[in-house]
Formats: structure tokens, sequence, C-alpha cells
């Protein structure tokens, strides 16, 4: 008696995908496109599709696996007597990863509209604050003519007469015959006797919309926005794409964003940060704002003011901070007196010293 497992060579433990990995080879080697007149190889094909049929079945392989081939006498195997039965008993294998096939299409069914993208590009100052905005997006919409049906008042759809309401045609490539979509009904199986004369039988239409958007405060680069509807019109009744906007952050001159924290650098003398001082820090909102530096203050020393970020984009009541980082200059053009004065520094220094 003829072993499935042995057929499809694989072991009893396999899974369910080394078993169908396994019968995808052994169908392409033997199938009757690649093996024409040779009647060893068309008998070889059905079994390995049987041995299929059952091993891809978990209620069948338990029931084989415990008794044997006699276990499933009474359930309906098929006898795969021609190889049509074959294909429509395994139609996604050999169209998927074949090319073979020969099931009929699908009912027209109804289709969601594609998804548009649309970039906007802010500044720091409008992340702070949201923007209100107008954009025009072309973009398909349902036929007003047809309502979507693509055919003028009155008319029929009828069996394509290329593919014959298959949606696909064949096209031999050496030893195989590779299926590919109708361009007669571009797959759908069907054409429109009277086609809508306002949209080519398509259903839809390129239409121009400009539309308002709100971006609220606090988004950052890669934020996306997604308005529900705004996309393109689905086909046979589906509903519409979405739109999405993209944020895009161009960079600032003054800040660097560091999440909801903006960071600043401030230039300061080694005499002010000596001495310590007060130094005015911009900010976005346009109000400068005080900051005390006190004496001692080593570079790269960093001091926050609160409340000076960026808002959080779910919670825009609750705001980041300004980050200051100091920066000490080294003068490179002192005067004469300056150069003395900073001689006699280092004199007292060293005396201070010792």
């Amino acid at each position: 008696m003829i072993d499935y497992y042995e057929l499809l060579q694989v072991p009893q433990n396999a899974s369910q995908e080394e078993i169908k990995s396994a019968y995808r080879q052994l169908a392409l080697k033997y199938h009757p496109d690649r093996n024409p007149g040779n009647k060893e190889a068309e008998e070889k094909f059905k079994q390995i599709s049987e041995a299929y049929q059952v091993l891809s079945d978990p209620e069948k392989r338990h029931l084989y696996d415990l008794y044997g081939k006699e276990a499933l006498v009474d359930m309906d195997l098929g006898d795969f007597g021609g190889f049509e039965e074959i294909f429509q008993g395994f139609g996604d294998i050999f169209e998927d990863f074949f090319g073979f096939g020969r099931r009929t299409r699908r009912p027209q069914r109804p289709s969601q509209g594609a998804d548009l993208r649309h970039r906007v590009t802010l500044t720091l100052e409008e992340v702070t604050r949201g923007v209100e905005t107008d954009l025009e997006l072309t973009r398909r919409v349902t036929c007003r003519r047809c309502a979507g049906s693509g055919m003028e008042a009155g008319a029929q759809r009828q069996t394509c007469a290329r593919c014959h309401g298959k949606g696909k045609v064949a096209a031999n490539r050496g030893l195989l015959r590779v299926f590919t979509t109708c361009p007669a009904c571009r797959g759908e199986g069907t054409v429109v006797t009277a086609p809508c004369q306002a949209c080519n039988g398509l259903g839809v239409v390129r239409e121009k919309k400009r539309m308002h958007i709100h971006i609220p405060p606090g988004v950052d680069n890669g934020t996306r926005l997604r308005l529900r509807g705004e996309g393109e019109a689905g086909r046979f009744g589906g509903p519409p794409g979405d739109l999405y906007i993209e944020v895009q952050v161009a960079p600032h001159p003054v800040f660097t964003r560091q999440g909801r924290n903006l960071h600043y650098r401030a230039p300061l003398s080694f005499v002010a940060a000596a001495l310590g001082t007060e130094i005015v820090v911009p900010t976005l909102n346009g109000k400068p704002a005080k900051l005390f530096i006190p004496p001692g203050t080593q570079n790269g020393t960093l001091f926050s003011i609160k409340g000076q970020g960026l808002p959080d984009l779910k919670h825009n009541d609750s705001r980041g901070d300004l980050v200051v980082e100091v920066q000490l200059r080294t003068p490179d053009n002192l005067t004469p007196r300056q150069a003395e004065l900073l001689k006699e520094f280092l004199r007292l220094e060293g005396s201070l010293e010792n």
C-alpha cells in the first residue's frame, strides 16, 4: 500500500508548512504541462495530490495515522479522474505558486479605496501653537453619472469573450502554462456593454478637492494624522480609503528639539561665568526669558527654564522645558590692557596657590 508520507517525502511528524512545501515541489515536478504524454508522471501527480488532500486536513490525517487509508474509505477524497477536478481542489496552490489554475473568478465584491498620503512641513514655532491650513489634493471619487457602476443607464454586464468569465488568460512559458490577469476585463470576468461616458467604465473619476485641516500642537517628525474616509473612493460599494497627513519638522536656526524639550546653546565669556551674570535667552513665543548664571559656572553646565519647551501632543497643557547649555568663549583678540589684566590675574592666582 502506498504511504502518503513517503509519497510527499516527509517524516510522519512533519508540520503543515513542510507538507505544503513538499507538495509544491512535487506538483511542479510531475505536473502534466511539464510532462506531456507521460502516463507515469500523470499517475504520480494524482497520487501526490491525493496524499496532500489527506495530510493537509487535520481530521483526515489523524484517522490516517491511526488506522491507515482504510479509515478514509467513507470520506470523499475524490477519484481525481480528470485534471480539472484536481485544479478545483488545489486551485490556491497552483495559482499562488505555479501560475496554473482553472478557477473561475469570484463575483465582484466591494473593495475599499486606496489610502492617500500628504506631507506637511512645519516650523518649531508652528509646532508649539498648532496649525490651521488648507491643502489641495487630487483623488478618485465615485462617478456621479453612473453612481460607481461604470455603466450607462440600462446597460448590463456580459461575460468576457476573451477569458470566458475566468478573469485570467493562459500563456505558454516554455514547459509551463502561466495564467495572467485578462487585459480585456482587467480580471473581473465581465465587460460592460455600454461604459459610462464620464468615467470610461471605471466607476471612479479623478477630482481635485480643497480641504481645511487642523494640525494640533506638539507633533513631531514622522507624526501621522489620519482623516477617515478622505482617501480614494471604493469600488462596487466599498468604503473610501483614508488620508494620512505626514508631518515633517524643519530644522530650527536657534533651537534643537529633544522630545518635548528645546535645547539652546548660550555663548558666555569666561569672565562673566566666573563672576556670575544674568543673560537673556530667546524663546519660541518671541518673549525673551532672563536666566541667572551663578559665579563659577563651568563650560557645558545645563540650566532649565520650566514650561518654555514644546506642548505634549496628547496633553497640550503640559509643556517641556527650555534647556540652556553654557558655552564659554575664549577671547582671541585681546587689547594690551586686557592682556595685562589677565597676566595680573595669573600672578595673583599663582600667589594664592603658593
